[in-house]
């Protein structure tokens, strides 16, 4: 299942279990990792993109190896909340991963996570050389603590 709705995704994820957050860009993706009880988002790798199959295939080794029961893929819709290509790009990524290997996927919503992070490392004072390196999975993590904090909302709810 690949939904944009929270309520629909926290519905078919077992109750614990971790969730791996991606930031798809054009050359790199975002990794990040959530604990067990989905409370907290962690940075965790950036990959050089090659090509999909190649890509998946790195993917689904981590996939296999934290256990992960569902991904939150970044879904980079423009400020008007329109789709452009970029969408499109996120939209059959999510198509061709949940086909091959079935996990549960969020896409969430990601605008302004990128210039967020930014904010947040130059405030730190980090060097344009040390963001560069961590951008990309410093923004899947908040993107995946964003999806995180919306299924709390939607458990307590429930």
């Amino acid at each position: 299942m690949i939904t944009d709705s929270v309520r629909s995704f926290f519905e078919v994820l077992p109750s614990r279990g971790r969730l791996l957050g991606l930031d798809l860009g054009s050359k790199t993706v975002g990794l990040s990792l959530s604990d067990l009880a989905r409370q907290i988002a962690t940075p965790m790798d950036t990959i050089r993109r090659i090509k999909y199959s190649q890509d998946a295939a790195k993917i689904q080794k981590i996939c296999n190896e934290q256990l992960i029961k569902g991904l939150v893929i970044g879904l980079p819709k423009n400020m008007d909340g329109s789709e452009g290509k970029a969408c499109q790009v996120s939209r059959e990524f999510s198509r061709l991963f949940f086909k091959s290997y079935g996990l549960p996927t969020l896409l969430w919503d990601e605008r302004l996570s990128t210039v967020a992070v930014t904010k947040t490392m130059v405030e730190a004072d980090l060097s344009r050389k040390r963001q560069a390196k961590i951008v990309d999975k410093m923004a899947s993590a908040y993107i995946l603590q964003g999806a995180l904090d919306a299924i709390e909302s939607q458990r307590n709810a429930s």
